[in-house]
């Protein structure tokens, strides 16, 4: 979707775990760089023959997320005080390809290579939107806390018998985050959608 006859620019929106130990549930993060982990082992939706018209072979994505765009978004999340109902971060998110949640031990890697949030999608369409030179926002929200914790060891009773479902991931927990936010995002974006038309 075209947002301007200024700028043609997308906005991408997705549910991600929250890696970041500063994030909770229910808050959004504007994307401003990411890791492509199924990119490292070949899996890029620009393989195969590159038609030209579209752009180029090797397109760079050192500006994948646009800082026009992401400055326009936090003049809107000003104008609507919406830190008064969830908080605004910027951040980095990494791909993983899914369908399963992370395990622990890959959890506590991705945190460790600079990632704030984990998801299944987005980093795909980014790429293709700029090979053809559209100019992206991206906003993920928190829908759960990726759990960080070591694996409880077999080698001792102390632990409880619940300590390895703690903080698990499910699905209907990402739904219910997102069906929360819905109204925040709306709002949000469509501030922002009018702030650029102003230009």
């Amino acid at each position: 979707m075209a947002l301007s006859t200024a700028i043609d620019a997308d906005v991408v929106t997705n549910a991600a775990g929250g890696l970041n130990l500063e994030y909770e549930v229910g808050d959004l993060v504007v994307l401003k760089d990411h890791i492509n982990l199924p990119g490292f082992a070949g899996c890029n939706p620009l393989r195969g023959p590159n038609p030209e018209e579209f752009g180029p072979r090797f397109p760079p994505l050192s500006d994948a997320y646009s800082l026009t765009l992401r400055r326009t978004l936090f003049r809107a999340a000003k104008q609507i005080n919406i830190r008064a109902r969830r908080a605004l971060h910027e951040g980095t998110y990494v791909m993983v390809a899914g369908p399963n949640y992370e395990t622990r031990a890959e959890a506590r890697m991705l945190r460790s290579f600079g990632a704030d949030v984990v998801g299944m999608s987005t980093v795909p369409e980014v790429i293709a939107a700029r090979h053809c030179g559209i100019e992206l926002l991206c906003i993920s929200l928190v829908t759960n806390k990726v759990v960080l914790d070591p694996t409880p060891s077999g080698q001792t009773d102390t632990m409880s018998s619940t300590s390895m479902t703690d903080g698990m991931a499910n699905h209907e927990e990402v739904l219910d985050a997102a069906r929360h936010a819905a109204l925040d995002m709306q709002g949000l974006i469509s501030t922002f959608v009018d702030l650029l038309d102003l230009k």
